[in-house]
């Protein structure tokens, strides 16, 4: 596909799958041959649109600095970067005049940052849930108590317990932070709900919404609609424009108070031996040089989204979720986590996290892997607590899998393996996906898998990729044997 500037093409639905970089990747399996990759781990990070990547390229040749250069090149570069911002607040519905769009690496440096400018006071307290990724999580940690709201065995939030807390900490709380759909279970939170009762009570509200812009239409609300989102981030990476940038939306007036969290070349209007003055946001707070080729490729890939319509993605994802799940429950020992009847999965993004009994979540994805040619992730999602809670595991297991972590062995990691789909997936894809599970689960694999126990990972025994063959740019280490490791399985 030829590419073109972001505003001059209509694109369409059908003209996604076409556009990823590697759609047509063969990759190599146990019996000797190669296979088109399938790809399905998307909630970890997706494949570039190649459209995002040739807007990407076509911008270089007139990369400078930004802000404060009076060539042509820097006056251009200038624009598409302010123009990105905008165009990264619109994609949420944002009031720009009374918000700043600010770029980042991804969202993990986005919630570091809203953490860090807040104005804490002994006793703050952060209410946040047991669903969210340890990135809406640990920074709050640093400054706050924080409180973690329940959920229940499919994993939904638990209200009432959130309502409770709110009440227990009347006049504390600070922020509510949620997650606007769950790298897990793929469950939608109702963050405007979850907006109002935040507000109710005096605290502001913020939304991780790394999992739910890939997926979703998102529109924050006027600020002063009750239901506002105060705060939001998500990242390119999880958006078809892995370059690097990530977006931070909020209050221009809380990023205009007090010193930025990061200072240096950028976030200044003047600078003497003993005074300094910040500049307005967002400058203030995307210290030093910007990534600016990844600000290019977001607001390329955001504007097909856009073109394409949030709602037609939110569709054919629900088709292909649907699909997938009830295909799924004929496979020997699955075990669904999360919502997986009809009438719940209008509530869920495309991911679906899953294992099959008598065979260890680690071993299930390295046999997709190695002998099907697919893509997935295993273990806890950096999101542990959710994990154990949807997994029932009790605070004596718990605690005996610690110890053993700590001492250097992973073997019994509690865990699940996700399946995760992009707007680019289809049904050729599920049928695959789940045409390998039916011959995991009746034990129709063919390796001899073997487990190191250091890494808690299988892998098939005599069985490495030669990767210098397919990226010859760089001299590949060599890794553990297979020999090596310490127990068969």
């Amino acid at each position: 596909m030829n590419s073109t500037h972001p505003r001059a093409c209509d694109w369409k639905f059908e003209d996604l799958r076409p556009n990823i970089m590697g759609i047509d990747t063969m990759v190599p399996v146990l019996d000797g041959s190669r296979v088109p990759y399938v790809f399905l781990d998307n909630g970890a990070s997706t494949p570039s649109f190649k459209h995002a990547f040739e807007v990407m390229g076509e911008f270089m040749p007139f990369y400078s600095g930004v802000h404060r250069g009076t060539g042509f090149k820097s006056l251009l570069a200038t624009q598409v970067f302010d123009e990105a911002h905008d165009l990264a607040g619109a994609f949420v519905r944002a009031d720009l005049e009374r918000n700043t769009v600010i770029f980042l690496k991804n969202t993990t440096e986005a919630v570091n940052k809203l953490a860090n400018r807040c104005d804490w006071r002994d006793g703050d307290v952060v209410i946040t849930t047991l669903m969210e990724h340890h990135s809406d999580d640990l920074p709050w940690r640093k400054h706050a108590h924080v409180i973690h709201v329940g959920v229940d065995d499919k994993g939904y939030l638990d209200m009432d317990a959130l309502r409770d807390a709110f009440a227990r900490n009347r006049g504390k709380v600070r922020f509510l932070a949620a997650t606007g759909a769950s790298n897990i279970s793929g469950i939608i939170n109702p963050v405007h709900e979850l907006a109002e009762i935040a507000h109710a009570n005096g605290a502001l509200m913020f939304v991780d919404a790394a999992q739910l812009a890939p997926h979703r239409p998102i529109d924050v609300l006027p600020d002063d609609d009750p239901g506002h989102i105060d705060f939001i981030a998500y990242s390119a990476h999880k958006m078809y424009a892995p370059f690097g940038i990530g977006v931070l939306i909020g209050s221009k007036e809380y990023f205009s108070q007090g010193d930025p969290d990061m200072v240096g070349g950028g976030v200044v209007d003047i600078v003497e031996t003993d005074y300094v003055a910040f500049s307005a946001p967002p400058a203030r707070e995307e210290a030093g040089s910007p990534n600016v080729p990844g600000a290019v490729a977001l607001a390329a890939a955001i504007h097909m989204l856009m073109k394409v319509g949030m709602d037609r993605i939110a569709e054919h994802e629900h088709l292909l979720v649907s699909y997938a799940i009830e295909k799924m429950k004929d496979v020997p020992g699955m075990r669904l986590y999360g919502p997986v009847e009809k009438d719940e999965l209008k509530n869920k993004v495309g991911v679906i996290s899953f294992d099959i009994d008598g065979v260890p979540h680690a071993k299930v994805a390295a046999i997709l892997s190695a002998e099907g040619g697919i893509g997935v992730r295993n273990g806890c999602f950096c999101a542990h607590p959710y994990v154990k809670r949807l997994l029932q595991v009790d605070k004596e297991t718990a605690d005996r899998i610690t110890e053993e972590i700590l001492s250097g062995d992973r073997t019994n990691l509690p865990g699940m393996v996700r399946a995760s789909f992009g707007c680019y997936n289809n049904i050729d894809d599920v049928d695959r996906f789940v045409a390998m599970l039916h011959r995991i689960g009746s034990g129709e694999f063919t390796g001899d898998y073997v487990l190191d126990r250091r890494s808690g990972t299988y892998w098939p025994r005599h069985f490495n990729y030669d990767f210098s063959s397919y990226f010859p740019h760089f001299s590949f280490r060599p890794t553990t044997s297979i020999t090596e490791f310490t127990e068969a399985s």
